[in-house]
């Protein structure tokens, strides 16, 4: 029995992380727009109602696929780390790693850039009727999310006495919302009047009035009320000082969102495409490939045998990320080998009977792996409290969830067969202090770099740091079939594996898919600060049958229940056979939701 209806219908469908994006997409496309448009309107929106999660400073990788084209475009919006970003720029302060939170891992933010080239080349309506949905919750107010308020809870000391422009934009007289409380963001909402302001005022065509509006963010206004605070603010970050940041107005006005080729690989009668080295999206493929020989389909989807050998082949290919991934244009990443089918024979070879607690990366084309060493940056005892909160750079009120948190979704798919999936992430309220006069916070991926010489993810200038966001679009005979993502920092691509999974190998239709129980490891470290890991754990939702549970600890695993439905927020759309969209979304959480119509 399903906790929710998938749902179909014959004019499109958009699932994402919150109902007010959802509907503001659906919005777009009763207007007349297409999926671009629709998924552009909804991602504004997250921007505004889910700030604990990503905001305008943040990045994003979308991915598209125009009707009748055959194909998908990778838009990369994940801004470079700024030109002054150097291994000594960090090692000279007396750090061994990018702090989590703070000025300095502030990099250029990709996702508003981004979201304007998809809705320049790809959309139909005008910058004006996309945004007004986000400008209208921006000014007029939305119901505060409980994880929301329970973020800024936590924080309200450090925004009250501290990070003072985010106490303004997030505090009401000095106090943190309530759960479902009103509260608006009036400087962000003149910051996106601003941008359509500068875009009518420039006279030209619609595609020149978002070039106008992309100028102004990124060599106008916007990067100048950056260039503005970051050349003098010194804020308190995680590493219990002030610093001050490396980011510079230049820095934003030498960038500009690109439009790339994405990886693929084939299964069974689908083609599976995703974002490129410099995301974590190669791993789902890596994982897709060693499992290529696996007879899932046999068995069931709550087995230990099912688990034991998913969570095997995730941890080699996890294994590859933290060796050999990093932007492939400013190192040499050997992606065509780490995909080839030899390699990956040779890797399914180490997958035993027994569960390792090794972190084994392989040696693509015969080169040695590189792996970063971890280091321990806790602060204990944690004294404000809410430094303890700064030093875990991933999105979550560590005292509340076991589960993590970060990022977004939004999910399209219209009637033409035009699809569009992206997972928006970063910039939120707790990654660094509010830009005055703009209404957000810059984001912090540059957490995500190493100190380590000569690893592909080396912090360098102008280089992307290695993100975990991985949007997953999926194509059959070059027609439209399913895009889908979620939350979930780097669990994402094994929720979405499993959902996947579950679909293709246990003949489950979208909806049942993802509400089917889920699990992931943590095996591998985790790309935030402070980059804890645990070897040999699996993590599975409660309700997983003790039988199978006794048996996946015979072999070796160390297994941890959590709260039954508390892992992933899969959202997806797609087109069935007959060519009806559809449209489902998690129940998880009771915030995510997909319209169709």
């Amino acid at each position: 029995m399903l906790f929710r209806p998938e749902l179909h219908g014959t004019r499109g469908a958009v699932a994402s992380t919150h109902w007010l994006a959802s509907t503001a997409g659906m919005s777009m496309l009763d207007r007349g727009g297409n999926a671009f448009d629709a998924a552009t309107a909804a991602a504004f929106v997250i921007q505004v109602v889910e700030p604990h999660l990503n905001g305008p400073g943040g990045d994003v990788p979308i991915l598209a696929h125009r009707a009748g084209s055959g194909s998908v475009d990778v838009v990369c919006g994940q801004g470079p780390m700024p030109a002054a970003a150097t291994v000594e720029a960090f090692t000279q302060r007396g750090l061994a790693v990018v702090p989590g939170s703070g000025l300095l891992p502030a990099v250029v933010p990709g996702a508003v850039g981004a979201w304007l080239r998809l809705l320049k080349e790809y959309g139909t309506l005008p910058l004006e009727d996309v945004l007004e949905p986000a400008i209208g919750y921006a000014e007029g107010g939305y119901p505060v999310l409980p994880k929301c308020a329970a973020m800024i809870g936590a924080l309200t000391e450090l925004f009250r006495d501290t990070w003072t422009e985010s106490g303004r934009t997030y505090l009401r007289n000095g106090v943190a919302p309530r759960a479902g409380e009103r509260v608006t963001n009036p400087a962000l909402a003149r910051t996106y009047r601003r941008l359509v302001a500068e875009a009518k005022a420039s006279g030209r065509d619609r595609e020149g009035q978002i070039d106008a509006a992309t100028e102004a963010f990124y060599s106008g206004f916007v990067a100048e009320a950056i260039d503005s605070y970051l050349a003098k603010a010194e804020e308190a970050d995680s590493t219990g000082r002030r610093n001050g940041g490396l980011l510079t107005g230049a820095d934003l006005d030498a960038w500009r969102p690109h439009v790339e080729r994405p990886l693929t690989l084939d299964h069974r009668s689908l083609t599976v495409h995703k974002a490129g080295p410099w995301s974590q999206g190669p791993v789902f493929l890596q994982q897709l490939a060693l499992l290529a020989d696996a007879d899932l389909a046999a068995t069931g989807p709550e087995s230990a045998e099912y688990v034991h050998t998913v969570v095997e082949a995730a941890k080699l290919a996890f294994a590859d990320r933290e060796a050999w991934y990093g932007d492939p244009d400013h190192a040499k990443v050997p992606v065509e080998a780490l995909l080839d089918p030899a390699y990956s024979a040779a890797r399914r070879a180490l997958l035993g009977a027994e569960a390792s607690r090794e972190l084994r990366p392989g040696r693509p084309g015969g080169r040695e792996p590189l792996l970063p060493p971890l280091h321990d940056e806790s602060v204990a005892p944690a004294d404000p409290a809410w430094l303890g909160e700064l030093e875990q750079g991933i999105p979550a009120i560590m005292k509340l969830t076991a589960a993590t948190g970060d990022t977004c979704c939004v999910s399209v798919t219209d009637a033409a067969g035009n699809m569009v999936v992206a997972t928006p992430s970063g910039g939120w309220l707790k990654s660094s202090p509010v830009v005055p006069g703009l209404g957000f916070p810059l984001g912090t991926r540059g957490q995500m770099a190493t100190l380590t010489p000569g690893h592909p993810n080396t912090v360098g200038p102008g280089k992307r740091p290695r993100t975990t966001l991985s949007p997953t679009m999926v194509l059959r005979d070059g027609r439209p079939y399913l895009a889908f993502g979620t939350p979930g920092g780097d669990q994402q691509d094994q929720w979405t594996l499993s959902f996947f999974l579950h679909h293709t190998e246990h003949g489950m239709g979208p909806q049942a898919a993802i509400e089917a129980r889920t699990f992931h490891t943590d095996h591998v470290p985790t790309s935030f600060a402070p980059r804890r890991f645990r070897p040999g754990t699996v993590v599975l939702e409660g309700g997983w049958p003790a039988a199978e549970v006794e048996a996946l600890r015979r072999r070796g695993h160390q297994v941890e229940l959590v709260a039954d439905y508390s892992l992933s927020k899969v959202c997806a759309t797609g087109l069935t056979g007959d060519g009806l969209v559809l449209g489902a979304a998690s129940p998880r959480g009771a915030q995510a939701y997909a319209v169709a119509g």
